[in-house]
C-alpha cells in the first residue's frame, strides 16, 4: 500500500523539486558561490518532501488547484531545511549525517551552515511574500512566522535543549505524576519543535486554495487541518523516536541511537518501545479521522504511511 501512495505522490514529489530548483536559481543567482552552493546542497538534497506535499494535499482537499500552492510549499520546504542545517550544528544537535550525507557543515564547514541556514529561511519570506495576492501573501508569511519563530519551531528546539539529560524512566510507565508532567512537557517541545511546521504546511494548502473568498479561508477546513496537523505532527515524531531506537543508519539516512546517548527527553524513553507503539497507532488515527473530514484519502494514506514508516 505504500507503494501506491507513494506512486499518487511522485508526481507532486516532481513538482515540487522543479519548483524548489527554480526559485533557488532565480532567488540566489547574484549571491556568491559558496553560499549558494552550501543552499543548494541542503536544500535538493534528496528527500520526501514530506511538508510540501502536505501544503499540496491541503490544498486539493480545500477546492484548489496544487500549482497556486507550490510557493507556500516551496516556502515551507526552505524553513524545514534552515532548520536541519541549524540543528545539526555542533552546538546543537551535532549530527554528521543528513538525508543519507555528510551534513552541511560537515561538507562545507560550520560557518558557512549557518549562513546557508540563515539565507533559506529569508529566502522563504521572499517566496512566501510574492503569492497569490497581498493578502494571501501577507497570512502566508505570519504562518509561517509563528510556526518557525520563538513560540514555535524556536521555541521548541530551545526546550528540546533544556531538557537533554533529564530523563527518568520507572517501570510504572506514565503512572506517576512526574511522569504525566514529563509527557506533558514532550507533547509541548514537539508541538512546538515539529509540529507548528507540519500546522503551517496545511494553512498554507487551505490558504491557496481559497484565497479568492472574500471572506478568507473557511474556519471548519482551517479546524479540520488543525487537528490533522496536530496529529499528524505528533504521530511523526514519536516514530522517530522509534527509529532512533530500532533502525540503522543506512535505513534511517540519518545517525541513529543519538537521543538515548544524550539522554534526551523521547516518547520510547518516557512510555518504552510498545507504549510508544500503541500511541503511533492512535495518534495515526485521529489524523486520519480529521483527512476523513478533509475528504482527502491521500492525508488519510499519509498518516497510516507514518504510523509504519521506516525512514
Amino acid at each position: 500500500m505504500a507503494g501506491d501512495l507513494w506512486d499518487e505522490l511522485k508526481p507532486r514529489q516532481a513538482r515540487v523539486e522543479t519548483a524548489l530548483k527554480a526559485q533557488l536559481h532565480a532567488l540566489a543567482a547574484e549571491a556568491p558561490a559558496p553560499v549558494r552552493d552550501a543552499m543548494a546542497y541542503s536544500l535538493l538534497a534528496p528527500g520526501k518532501r514530506l511538508r510540501p506535499l502536505l501544503v499540496l494535499l491541503a490544498c486539493e482537499a480545500a477546492g484548489g488547484a496544487a500549482e497556486a500552492a507550490l510557493p507556500g510549499a516551496v516556502a515551507i520546504e526552505m524553513v524545514h531545511t534552515y532548520s536541519l542545517v541549524h540543528d545539526d550544528l555542533p552546538a546543537m544537535d551535532d549530527d554528521d549525517l543528513r538525508r543519507g550525507v555528510p551534513t552541511c557543515h560537515k561538507k562545507f564547514g560550520e560557518a558557512l551552515a549557518i549562513l546557508a541556514g540563515d539565507a533559506l529561511l529569508t529566502m522563504a519570506f521572499e517566496v512566501a511574500a510574492r503569492v497569490n495576492g497581498p493578502r494571501t501573501a501577507a497570512v502566508s508569511c505570519l504562518t509561517i512566522a509563528e510556526a518557525a519563530g520563538a513560540a514555535g519551531m524556536v521555541g521548541g528546539q530551545t526546550l528540546d535543549l533544556q531538557e537533554e539529560g533529564k530523563i527518568q524512566r520507572t517501570e510504572d510507565r506514565g503512572q506517576t505524576a512526574t511522569e504525566r508532567s514529563a509527557l506533558a512537557r514532550l507533547e509541548d517541545l514537539h508541538a512546538r519543535k515539529t509540529g507548528a511546521l507540519f500546522r503551517a504546511s496545511l494553512r498554507l494548502g487551505v490558504f491557496a486554495a481559497q484565497a479568492e473568498r472574500p471572506e478568507g479561508a473557511d474556519p471548519k477546513t482551517l479546524a479540520a487541518a488543525d487537528r490533522y496537523a496536530a496529529a499528524f505532527g505528533l504521530l511523526f515524531q514519536v516514530t522517530d523516536d522509534l527509529l532512533d531506537v530500532e533502525s540503522t543508519a543506512d535505513k534511517a539516512g540519518k545517525r541513529v541511537g543519538k537521543d538515548a546517548a544524550r539522554g534526551k527527553l523521547t516518547y520510547p524513553g518516557l512510555l518504552g518501545v510498545e507504549e510508544s507503539r500503541r500511541k503511533a497507532a492512535e495518534l495515526g488515527k485521529q489524523a486520519t479521522a480529521a483527512a476523513d473530514e478533509l475528504g482527502s484519502p491521500l492525508l488519510a494514506e499519509l498518516a497510516r504511511y507514518v504510523v509504519t514508516r521506516e525512514r
